[in-house]
């Protein structure tokens, strides 16, 4: 096997850059002739990758290949592995699943400025989830990685630090306070699992066509609506249903709508109208509480492009798609990245890589604060009334 893969010259960059890389004949692979079109078309539909090639060896080194360009082996041996891989049985053909497992590592205590959430692959090396986990689990079922970072019902604003060395994931700070969203009636806190697909940016440069608004400089967020409460830190495989455009202070924040695939309900949905049939009232909560979870800061309420509809599941790949080629430039230099920390342990050929030594001494100069800060915001409910003015209750006002 050594000699084989010493044998496939494959660029790096490729490897690393194309984690939804769908080998497909229109790529270079054996495809059968016409007596063998014949005998796949009685057989049925056959998955990407399969070769119906009468050379053993020539199958094997592509299903090689196609293992070294999922798991980035040419990287590192902790590369990730997210993938499916076919093999052929003499009952036919047996999809064989590889999935990734990610941890995470606290250093500090959490609610506090100095608190951090680090990554780590299988094989325990430290990466950066903004940059290290591939954008797509399946691509011939448009499955993504979606990172949580807020779990719902709670209001600590925690985000993908951009501009971190490795991209840790910390509470955001305002004016030199720590981040809470608004309770605003009925809701409390964030409404949905929020998060972030890794691989994606929203180039501040780059005016979106149909937005005619830049971007807002973060990666893509994502709205998930299964029924299980998720933890910061997660990393899951969700399906997109669609997505709503958030014009914040001029710049486009697209906020995606997906649902986790092992949720009990995710085979119910397929498009952004399986939302309005299966959960009722959902989409326009959402709406709502984009349009007005400034409005508690004193804040005027959000706007949206398009009116504020939410459009279907073909128009938000599109979307995610653009933000990943943005996030490809933005790992190779192309274009203008401003303070955001391209650090990274598996885009090889990035001028911003780094090895698994280098990523564990920068991990390891994080300072481990103890010191935790109380909060009075989360038990803070607000009343919205005509003209934005809104009332303002703490739970104790309740006798709870």
């Amino acid at each position: 096997m050594s000699a084989l893969i010493s044998q496939i010259r494959v660029s790096r960059a490729s490897v690393a850059l194309a984690g939804d890389l769908d080998p497909s004949p229109r790529q270079g692979m054996t495809t059968p002739g016409g007596r063998g079109r014949r005998r796949a078309a009685r057989r049925g539909p056959v998955p990407p990758g399969y070769l119906p090639s009468r050379s053993r060896t020539a199958r094997d080194a592509m299903q090689a290949l196609q293992l070294l360009l999922r798991t980035g082996l040419g990287c590192h041996a902790g590369a990730p592995v997210a993938t499916r891989l076919w093999r052929v049985a003499s009952a036919g053909l047996v999809p064989c699943r590889a999935m990734t497992t990610y941890r995470t590592e606290e250093r500090g205590q959490p609610p506090s400025p100095g608190y951090r959430l680090f990554f780590k692959n299988e094989a325990g090396h430290y990466i950066s989830p903004f940059h290290d986990i591939p954008l797509k689990v399946d691509s011939t079922q448009n499955l993504f990685n979606m990172v949580v970072e807020v779990p719902r019902w709670t209001n600590a604003k925690m985000e993908i630090a951009t501009q971190e060395p490795l991209n840790p994931i910390k509470q955001d700070i305002k004016d030199g306070k720590l981040r809470y969203v608004a309770n605003i009636f009925p809701h409390k806190g964030y409404i949905w699992n929020y998060g972030a697909l890794p691989q994606t940016w929203e180039d501040p440069h780059q005016k979106d066509k149909s937005t005619d608004c830049c971007g807002d400089d973060d990666p893509i967020d994502v709205c998930e609506i299964g029924s299980k409460v998720l933890s910061c830190g997660d990393v899951i495989r969700v399906k997109i249903l669609g997505i709503l455009a958030l014009i914040d202070q001029g710049e486009t924040d697209w906020k995606l709508i997906a649902i986790n695939v092992n949720d009990p309900e995710a085979s119910k949905f397929h498009d952004i109208d399986d939302v309005k049939k299966y959960k009722p009232g959902y989409l326009e909560a959402t709406f709502n509480w984009f349009r007005f979870y400034k409005v508690p800061e004193g804040k005027p309420e959000n706007q949206f492009a398009f009116n504020g509809e939410f459009k279907n599941k073909a128009f938000a790949l599109e979307v995610v798609k653009s933000a990943h080629e943005c996030w490809k430039a933005l790992l190779m230099k192309k274009c203008d990245g401003g303070a955001i920390n391209c650090t990274n342990v598996q885009v090889c050929d990035s001028p911003f890589h780094c090895t698994p030594e280098e990523a564990r001494a920068l991990v390891q100069s994080v300072p481990s604060s103890t010191n935790k800060e109380s909060n009075e915001e989360e038990q803070v409910w607000h009343f919205l009334g005509k003209g934005w003015e809104h009332l303002k209750f703490c739970h104790q006002d309740f006798g709870f």
